[in-house]
This record gives C-alpha cells, structure tokens and sequence, in this order.
C-alpha cells in the first residue's frame, strides 16, 4: 500500500491506473506531455478500499492532505477556495481503473456559497452564469451527497421554464436562474431538514465520500458484472479546478473520439454545445452540434484540438475519448481516456490501424473482445422488406449504436430489466436515460431516446454493449406517465412492436423482419491474422445441413458435435419415433428403425457433403426415449377430459381415441424417471437398447461410404455419451464395430472413422485411462459435468440461486458459462493426463457451452486439448479467445524471464 494518498496530477503518470484509477492517470500524463490541462488532484483507490474497510470513514489526516493539495491549485491561479471575491471551485469526479462511464457520480462547480457567489459574479462580471453555475451545484450535490431526487430539481427547473416561456435552459434569466436558487436551496431544507452546506470545506469533505459511496450504487454494481470488473479494486477522487463552458457565446464543452467509435472510421467524431456545461452533452438535456462545425465557429480552438487528438491518439496507440471545454476562446483538457467502441468499430480500428503502422498485429488482436465480435453479428433491417411494402419509420433520430433490434415499446427500466429476464423482446423507450436506468438498457433488445446526442449517456452505455440505440429523436413526444409516446399523428403505447435500426437512425412503428450481417472486409484480415496464432482447432456444434454451412462461413474446421436426437424432433421423424418407441413387438420395431435409418442416412449425407471432408462428431442417442413422447401430465389430462366425456356420450369413436390415449398415457408413465438426467439415457439405454444405435451407426457409415464411393472424403466420429464405466463402452463400442464392419464389408469401401466417448461423469474422468484403452477421442460435455460435479440442476440452480452465489462471491462466476477450474477443470486435467497415458494419439475436445466462452477456451489451451467446439455464431469468438490464449502465453513466458 502506497504511503502517499494524494497525487497532484503532474505527480502521475499512465503508469499508475491502479493507484490513481483510469482518469486521475491520464489527467497525469496529459498534464506531463505538455497538454493545457486545468490543475488538480486524485485521492487513490486505495483511500476508496480503505474508506470501506473502515465503515464508512475516511481516513485520518486525508482532511489535511485534501487542503495542502487544495493550497497547491490556489497558488497556481491565484484564486482561493470560498474566497468572497475570486473564489476557486472545483469539480468532484469518479475514476476507476477501467472506465465506467456514467455508472459513478460527479459534482460541478463545488466551492459556491452565498458569498462565494458575490465573488464569482464580481469576478466574472456576468451574473446570469454565476447564477446557472450555482443552481447546477445545488442540484448535483443535493441529488449526489443530500439524497434529493433529481427529478425533484427538474420539476422546478421545468416549471420555471414553462412559467417564464423558456424553450432551452439558456433562455432564461439572470434574475429567474436566482429565483430559482433559492427554489432548490429551499428544496433541500424541506427534504433533508438541514441547511444546504455553506462551509466549502464541508462541502468536498462529503462530496469526496459520496463519490466513493458511488462506487456502490446499484449501477455501477451492474456494470462491473455485466463487464466482470473487479469490485475490490475501488474508485479514485479526481478534484479539478473548474473552466467554465457556459460563461458567454465564446465558451463552450463537448466530447469527442479520435476515430468513430461506431464505424471506426477514421475522422473526428463528436459533438459540443456552446455555452454550455459538460454534463449539458452527455446527459442530452440539449441537443449538441457536430464537432466540425466547430471548425467554422472557432478555426483556431478546432486546429488545436485535432493536433492534441493526434497526439494522444499517437502517444496511446489507440482510438482516444476526450471531454474539452472552452472558456473564452481558451482550449481545455478534462479526460482522455481509450474510447468505447462497437465491435464493427473495433475490428476496422484494429486491422487499419497495423496498416497504418501504428500497432502490430498482435496488439490488434489482444484488442478486439469476444463482445466485439459478437456484436458483429447484430441483425439489421431487411432493405427489400421495407421497400416491397413502402414502409415509412414515423421518426427519425440519430443513428447512435449501429444494429436493428425489434421489440415491444416499454417505458421504464424496471419493467424492460422484467420483461427481459424472461426471454421477452423490448425497446427501451425514454425521454432521455441516465445512469439509474442502465439494469433495463442491458436488458432491451434496443433503446430509443427523445432528447441526446451521440455521446449523450443513452449513446455511449449502447455502443459499449453492442445495442442498437437510436437516440435524440426530436420527433418523439415521450409520456412516461401514461406509457407511451407520439409520432406525429402515430401513438404508440406499452406492448405495441416498434422497430428501431441504429445505423440509420430510423423508427418504425410495427414488426420489421431483420436478416442477418454480411462480415467480410476488416473481418476476414482480422480473423486469418488469428489464425496465424491460434493452437487450439475450432469446430461448431451443428445437427443439421444449415448450421453446418453457416459453421463453415464462419471458419470452422469440422463438427464437434451433433446431437443425433434432434433430428428425431423434426416434425416428418417423430411420429416414426413414436413407432419405434410404442412399437408391440419386434418385428414393428425394425421396421420403425428401417425407416429412420433412411432419413438418417440422408441427414448425414448432406452434413458430410457440406463439411467437405473435415471431421463430423456424431453424438448417438442420449436423452430418454420418454422426451419423444407426449407429456405425461398434459397426457393426463387429456386422458381425463375424455372419460369425463365418453361417461355422457354414447360413440365408438370416441372410445377408441380414449382407448389409444390410455395405451399411450400407460407406456408414458412406465417410462417416467425420478431423476431423468440420471437415468435410462446415453450408454445405458444402448446397453438396454441396441437397436436405435445400430442402427444409427448404419446411418453414419452408410452415408460416409456412399460419399467415399463417389470420390468425396469423409471423416466421421461417432461418439457414445454418458459413459461412467469402462464396460459400458466396451459393451456397446464392441457391437458397433461390428457394425461398422458389416456396413463397410457390404458397401466394398473403407472409410476411415473413430470411436469415442463424451467425459460427463466425474467417474468417467477419474478412470480415463481405463476408458482410453477403448475410446480413440474425449469429448467434454461440460455442461453436464458440471451439474453432476457441482451436484447443481442447471436449470433450477440458475433460476433460484447461482445469480444469488455469484453476487454473494460464494463462486466466483456462474460454472455454466466459465469452467470452475479448481474442480471441474481438475477433472478435465486428469482425464486428458490419464488418457494420453493410456493412449498417448488421444483426441481430446470441448463441445459444452463452454466452447464458446473465452475464459473457458483459455482453459482448454492451457490444458492442451486439440479443439474446442460451440454453436456457429461463437466459432469467430473462439478463433479470437484462440489466438489471444497464445498470444497471453508468450507475454507469460516473457515476464516469467
């Protein structure tokens, strides 16, 4: 723990994120590359961890640091803080070590009192800004340190707005701006029952506590997991000397990226307003201008700022956020800090800013994220669908976070973060959002604001999940009230379907269809630099002929895994299923198993033919034969409703569908298990059962030598699930060779092929070297050999705790989605370290969920299986996490020298 707890910004450097958090570190390394920075300070994280350690409390002697710090800003302007006639203010903001924009708390203009405010209307000579200066500090600290709602504020400033005429919060004057002072200074007193604090020693003292407190808030914490950010490394105090935007028709703030953060693109991107405080521009209160036309309006200030947006960009390798103000044609810094962006944005910065020579390929491909890649994949609106029909959107917006999402309209975060957790599709629809409403906005499909620009809170939390978002619709009257908003003559109210398509900033008023993206160009460089890289093979799990080309576009290398039985869900199989299933004797069985043998044989035909000889992971059957069957109680209760029926009305027919209906329910309720997922399944119904995979082993080779036949390769691997004994596999794999002998014999053609076992039991890892004498491949069926390890139902343990598990820290995150290393991943290690010993050419695999996770796919790189396997929309996010394992393998190699 360091002994200094406060750094004064040319103290610093970009270095020292941990300590001074993100901002405080760039605040430092502007200031010590020359750039014109107001003066300042941060309190470190580690004051924040120790003011949470200590109940509440800030530490002893950090009053007096705060001061002697506070003594070093007045010195270098000349102004003194509470001084009744050139008063130093200050703002008061957050700053982690990874950015968490808008999810923590800030305070402008901190310093301001009754006296203070003579000094500053002297000094300035401009009354109405001193006014607007301190209705924005009662405000921000009433709302941040005192607890008054914000919306309380707004009210007032709204009901004087309306009172006075006002369209804009500039149109008003000095003498309303002091009335309406003295309306929040009265608000607080009635709210808190205490005088607003006038001390302004006082008033940074709770305002450094509340930032810290800030760290806690219900926002950030969602933030943090959803960005799985640590919450122990804590928040740091940025204490700023305040330039002021809004003090004339020559000042003015804005924020701007060094490169579009939505297209990546490289040009200036931004927006400012003149005359205005920063918060005006992020938070959407007004609706900003484009950051070129501050070219027209200020030549000089625009060149400045491009030179110092190239040098950062420069100095950081790196698309760079800033925030700047102007105070009277005088240029300032507030932030830099590496600039969010969307996965489209990301990829395009990625590969040209190698080939502009700025990073090497490595770097571009430790940059770009699985949610990067992910978002790459968003829908968009189908182009011929609107213009077949003359569709027209009822509003249009800005385009602020690319992608088209369709959804039903809600109007508070609460019911979307409701209605979203159940699987329900919803637009997020406001007047403009604030940090409060970010639970929803993770949770809707799209989000569309009224009132904000493009770097407005709405804007900048979309992009950085990869949601659409259509803010500033200008067109939009909102009523939150009554739930719903108007377009025009159009109204739209809560449940209606609404289309938003954030590239374009269109609105539509009912249900588009969306197809989905072409990835190619930026893409396709970034993918083969990866794998370049890249050990670990990528497969996709794929059970029919359209995943398994979509798997192929997406550079899969063969098929981990395909589940036999969902083919039998198809609506031309099941009822031969059936058949086979309810079958009296076992002449009507082999021919139910003749006939699915046929269709199976042409499912694998076109798989294999797509696959175009790579490796094709056949799983045979493994859930109960009773999954294929009606439901026993819905079966139940048809069953009752009939004899009910049959006991009032005389009729042969309806006694023969009773009869059948019995029969039916009577061979369902013999089949029912206690436990299903422990029971007659995978291995043990093939011990018990042979027939079905026979025959499908029939299938599978049959097909591979009618193509071997024809001059095509093939590779098939058929695996045999839920195998805990050694026997079990033997019993079966003996059978089944004989099989595959019988067909090859008969064909005349020899194809090559393996058999394997899927690892899902504890057991079945722990004797892996047993089971290898027999197995050629492992698979990891991680999902299900995390239930049994954990002793968890995935489906109860997600819906009624493991969220509860995750935020009490009792696990560390969800073993569902990330492999839980120390027991599962143990597990793992032995089976694979066992099994190469037995069989020293074993093929070991992933084909779980996990296949697609990139802390899981490390894992499997480390543990040094040969491929992992995921659905075809996760396979560029596993050839990504892929390479990135390497790539972290060689900088581990590095900094172990």
């Amino acid at each position: 723990m360091s002994n200094k707890r406060v750094f004064l910004f040319p103290e610093g450097n970009a270095q020292m994120r941990d300590l001074l958090g993100g901002k405080g570190a760039n605040l430092a390394e502007m200031c010590n590359i020359g750039l014109p920075v107001p003066p300042g300070f941060t309190i470190t994280t580690e004051v924040c961890n120790s003011y949470y350690a200590d109940g509440g409390k800030l530490p002893t002697g950090l009053e007096e640091e705060m001061k002697a710090a506070i003594g070093t800003l007045e010195a270098n302007l000349g102004k003194k803080f509470g001084d009744p006639n050139d008063p130093l203010l200050v703002s008061v903001r957050s700053g982690a070590k990874f950015s968490m924009p808008g999810m923590m708390d800030t305070i402008l203009n901190l310093g301001l009192n009754g006296t203070a405010l003579q000094g500053l209307i002297a000094g300035s000579g401009n009354e109405r800004f001193a006014y607007d200066a301190f209705r924005r500090f009662i405000s921000m600290f009433g709302d941040v340190v005192l607890d008054v709602s914000k919306e309380k504020f707004e009210r007032l400033l709204t009901a004087m707005k309306k009172e006075k005429g006002a369209q804009l919060d500039t149109d008003l004057t000095a003498a309303d701006l002091k009335a309406l002072c003295g309306q929040f200074l009265a608000l607080v007193s009635s709210e808190t029952g205490r005088v607003f604090p006038e001390d302004p020693w006082e008033q940074l003292r709770l305002a450094v506590e509340a930032v810290f407190r800030s760290w806690q808030n219900e926002r950030a914490i969602v933030y943090r997991r959803t960005e799985k950010i640590p919450d122990e490394i804590g928040t740091a105090v940025n204490v700023q000397a305040m330039v002021f935007g809004n003090l004339g028709d020559d000042c003015g703030t804005g924020v701007a990226f060094t490169r579009d953060p939505s297209t990546g693109e490289n040009v200036l991107y931004g927006e400012y307003l003149m005359n205005a405080q920063g918060e005006d521009v992020v938070a959407g209160t007004r609706t900003p201008v484009p950051i070129s036309e501050l070219e027209k309006a200020s030549p000089a200030v625009y060149n400045e700022f491009v030179e110092i947006g190239r040098r950062l960009e420069g100095h950081y390798l790196d698309m760079m956020d800033l925030e700047f103000t102007i105070e009277k044609g005088r240029l300032f810094m507030l932030q830099c800090r590496v600039g969010k962006r969307t996965g489209p944005a990301a990829v395009r910065m990625a590969v040209e800013m190698v080939e502009e020579g700025l990073i090497e390929r490595e770097t571009a491909i430790q940059r770009v994220t699985a949610s990067h890649l992910d978002q790459l994949l968003h829908p968009r609106i189908d182009d011929v669908y609107i213009e077949d029909r003359h569709i027209q959107p009822v509003a249009t917006g800005l385009a602020a976070s690319p992608g088209a999402a369709v959804g039903k309209a809600v109007f508070d975060a609460d019911t979307a973060e409701k209605l979203g957790s159940t699987g329900r599709k919803v637009i997020l629809v406001r007047e403009e959002t604030n940090p409060d409403d970010v639970h929803g906005m993770l949770a809707a499909q799209g989000i569309l604001t009224a009132r904000g620009g493009k770097t407005s809170h709405a804007a900048v939390v979309a992009r950085g999940f990869g949601i659409p978002c259509v803010a500033g619709c200008e067109e939009l009257q909102v009523d939150v009230h009554d739930k719903c908003f108007h377009a025009g003559p159009v109204t739209v109210r809560e449940g209606d379907w609404i289309t938003v398509d954030g590239t374009t900033g269109a609105v539509y008023n009912i249900e588009v269809s969306l197809i989905p993206p072409d990835v190619s160009g930026t893409f396709g460089t970034l993918m083969s630099w990866c794998d370049g890289y890249r050990k670990l093979h990528v497969r996709a799990n794929a059970d029919n002929p359209r995943d398994a080309q979509q798997a192929i576009e997406f550079g899969a290398e063969g098929i981990g895994l395909c589940r036999t039985e969902h083919m039998f869900f198809e609506p031309d199989r099941l009822p031969i299923v059936r058949d086979m299933i309810l079958a009296k004797n076992e002449g009507l069985r082999e021919a139910a198993l003749a006939k699915l043998e046929g269709v199976q044989m042409r499912d694998f035909e076109q798989i294999f033919e797509t696959m175009e000889g790579l490796p094709v992971t056949i799983r045979l059957i493994d859930p109960p034969l009773h999954e294929f069957l009606p439901n026993f109680d819905d079966l139940l209760a048809q069953v009752t409703e009939l004899r009910l029926a049959s006991q009032m009305t005389e009729g042969k027919a309806l006694k023969a569908i009773l009869q059948e209906k019995e029969e039916l329910l009577r061979a369902v309720e013999s089949m029912r298990e206690a436990n299903p997922m422990m029971g007659l399944r995978g291995v043990r119904l093939s011990v018990i059962f042979p027939g079905i995979v026979e025959m499908q082993t029939r299938a599978i080779l049959g097909a591979a030598c009618k193509l071997a036949k024809g001059g095509r390769k093939v590779h098939p691997e058929i695996m045999i699930p839920l195998v805990g004994h050694v026997n079990e596999l033997r019993v079966v794999q003996d059978r089944l060779e004989s099989v595959a002998h019988a067909v090859m014999e008969e064909a005349g053609v020899t194809v090559p092929y393996l058999f394997g076992t899927m690892i899902e039991i504890p057991r079945a890892a722990l004797t892996a070297g047993e089971i290898a004498e027999y197995a050629q491949f492992f698979s990891f069926g991680t999902n299900d050999l995390t239930q049994m390890t954990f002793g968890f139902s995935r489906d109860d343990a997600e819906g009624k705790f493991l969220r509860d598990y995750v935020e009490m820290k009792i696990l560390p995150v969800n073993p569902f989605e990330t492999i839980d290393r120390n027991g599962v991943g143990a597990l793992m290690q032995t089976a694979v370290q066992d099994g190469r010993t037995a069989r020293p050419n074993l093929k070991c695999g992933i084909c779980g969920e996990h296949g697609g996770d990139p802390d899981s796919i490390q894992f499997c790189h480390e543990l040094g299986l040969d491929y992992v396997s995921c659905s075809p929309f996760r396979v560029p996010i596993a050839r990504l996490s892929a390479a990135q394992a390497v790539l972290r393998e060689k900088v581990s190699v590095v900094l172990d020298k």
